[in-house]
């Protein structure tokens, strides 16, 4: 059986349910349950990211889920943009409480309360922390699991105090470091943009984010960071001393990533066959399929075993043991993106060597057993490379650079995203293109600039790439 990924929505969906990554018939509309095999994955991709914030001096902590309306009230434009999405709890029991409780939407109004009370002088700066938990929105779009909920169950999100701008621009480039580095090891290719003014995070001074082109050609964002200048800090009095002995507003930042990451996962490297997996964040990383013939059942198996516990030791191994037969059995590890599959029969054990199929191309080659450890080494490596590789030729293939607004306009119901060369004045001139096709205008690319080019609304010498697209 397999699962045609050129209608990805239904793909999508199919994967996540046969996979057992999430289900999502819980009784309350946008939010989930993780499955074991899903929660596994969730794990490895998590471990990742908090071990790349440790190493950068972030450390993690962990906040309340309920925040008073008194503090959501303290920043007038933040709880504007999130006023329509927040679930509010206004009893305790059977009491009506004094005053209402938000289930977190994000921790801005949680955490900066608590920053007044520990930043006292320029010493207790830089302060860095983050936590990965639940934040709840009342989506009322069309929900998609993993990718617009109303329970966020992964939200990575840190926030720092830093004692100038300069330093807040600094963490903004450590934080750009820490998910360049995390999106890459997952093997996401992405665009990192700012945001135009009507799109930043409600409160902030400027906004960047990550976004990566799903397979139907849209894009999903990923990431974002958000420079939050002194505004937050002088609603809720967050002061130090300076080594002059003056007081002084703190500069904040904020940065978040989701369970996006998961569905960019499954999504941009999944095939037919089902998810396709890194190998580093394989939940079964290697499975061992003993093909049994009668008579030979006890030499198979006591094989199996050995290599099994050969394995076990360095890798997250498998060995399936099951009574179905060896077809059943690829068909189960591979929907689940296990990148290493070992075959072991009668012939293999009397020639000494190991059958070993690749998840990522579906390529099978023999090795010699005694040479296993080496070659799987080597094998996980090319894997990982490979599908990284493939992921990004197939994200290029999605964009088209336009060098006018007919061609824009030419791509325009195309699914992929349209760069185009903008002047300065890149928010007046996006936003007229954008109200001239339907995709939306999504920022500015940070990381490609143009060369000799003309704007393509204007027709002023062009600074930047602006970005359009459908977005989830």
């Amino acid at each position: 059986m397999e699962f045609p990924k050129e209608n990805f929505s239904e793909w999508y969906q199919e994967v996540l349910a046969s996979a057992e990554i999430v289900d999502n018939r819980y009784p309350v509309k946008g939010m989930l349950v993780w499955r074991p095999f899903g929660f596994a994955i969730r794990k490895h991709v998590t471990g990742l990211l908090r071990e790349l914030l440790d190493e950068t001096g972030h450390q993690e902590v962990l906040f309340p889920t309920l925040i008073p309306e008194t503090s959501l009230d303290k920043e007038a434009e933040h709880i504007k943009g999130f006023g329509g999405e927040v679930y509010w709890v206004t009893y305790g029991g059977k009491s009506p409480l004094d005053v209402k409780l938000a289930l977190r939407p994000t921790s801005e109004t949680a955490m900066y309360p608590m920053f007044s009370l520990w930043i006292r002088s320029h010493a207790d700066l830089p302060l860095k922390i983050y936590q990965i938990v639940s934040v709840f929105r009342y989506e009322t779009k069309h929900t998609r699991p993993l990718i617009r909920v109303r329970e966020v169950s992964t939200f990575k999100e840190a926030h720092c105090a830093l004692r100038t701008e300069e330093e807040a621009e600094e963490e903004m480039k450590i934080i750009d470091g820490v998910y360049k580095a995390f999106w890459t090891e997952l093997g996401i290719p992405f665009l990192r943009v700012q945001r135009p003014s009507w799109d930043k995070f409600a409160g902030a001074d400027k906004t960047i984010a990550f976004d990566t082109i799903m397979p139907n050609g849209r894009t999903l964002q990923i990431a974002t960071s958000h420079r939050l200048s002194q505004k937050f800090s002088k609603a809720f009095n967050v002061v130090y001393e300076d080594e002059n002995g003056e007081q002084k507003y703190a500069y904040l930042t904020s940065h978040g990533v989701s369970e996006r990451a998961i569905a960019a996962l499954i999504g941009v490297h999944g095939d037919n066959r089902g998810l396709v997996l890194p190998p580093e964040f394989a939940p079964v990383q290697i499975v061992i399929v003993p093909i049994i013939f009668k008579g030979k059942e006890d030499i198979v198996m006591k094989k199996a075993k050995e290599i099994y516990d050969k394995l076990v030791v360095n890798w997250r191994v498998k060995l399936d043991d099951s009574d179905s037969n060896p077809g059943d059995k690829f068909y189960y590890w591979e929907l689940r993106g296990v990148p290493i599959r070992i075959e072991i029969g009668p012939r293999d054990i009397q020639n000494k060597v190991l059958t070993i199929s690749r998840r990522d191309n579906l390529e099978k080659v023999q090795i010699p057993e005694d040479r296993l450890l080496d070659e799987l080494n080597k094998l996980a490596e090319e894997i990982h490379e490979n599908i990284k590789k493939r992921a990004m030729q197939e994200f290029k293939r999605k964009i088209v650079v336009a060098k006018s607004l007919d061609e824009i306009k030419k791509s325009d119901n195309k699914p992929v995203v349209i760069k185009a060369p903008l002047c300065e004045d890149w928010e007046e001139c996006g936003k007229k293109v954008e109200d001239q096709i339907s995709k939306e205008f999504r920022g500015i690319d940070l990381d490609d600039k143009p060369e000799g080019e003309k704007c393509v609304v204007c027709g002023k010498p062009a600074k930047y790439y602006g970005v359009w697209s459908n977005a989830y």
